[in-house]
């Protein structure tokens, strides 16, 4: 009975064999967990809130405390003596290290503060 269930799919169902060698063994390690529309949301050191969002993102196996980032942006607030400022974060890539707090923001970097300033730059590392 077995037999013919096995057979039975063999000749209905057709089958793609891939060679190993033939997978790509660095795209495994490095895309081991792969998210879309990614929301972290938590408090800084500070106690502020802040929320990162990205249309994608992946861990790779031997890094697993970064969450590398694709088109990420969100809200930042911080302590200043004037008083709390919310900025409005984005970028074309990022690097979230998500156990020492450590935003790091690659590529067309857009702040924009509640207070009116605003930065334009290719990279920055935001401490959270």
């Amino acid at each position: 009975m077995v037999a013919v269930l096995v057979a039975a799919s063999l000749f209905t169902k057709q089958i793609l064999w891939t060679p190993i060698t033939a997978i790509n063994m660095k795209d495994v390690v490095h895309n081991q967990f792969k998210m879309t529309n990614a929301t972290f949301v938590g408090t800084d050191r500070d106690n502020n809130p802040f929320k990162i969002n990205a249309v994608s993102g992946n861990q790779e196996y031997d890094k697993p405390d970064i969450v590398f980032l694709i088109k990420p942006s969100g809200t930042i607030v911080r302590n200043t003596t004037n008083g709390k400022i919310k900025d409005e974060i984005s970028a074309s890539r990022g690097q979230f290290n998500h156990k020492e707090k450590i935003l790091k923001l690659t590529g067309n970097v857009r702040v924009n503060s509640s207070n009116g300033d605003k930065i334009r730059t290719d990279e920055m590392v935001i401490k959270l």
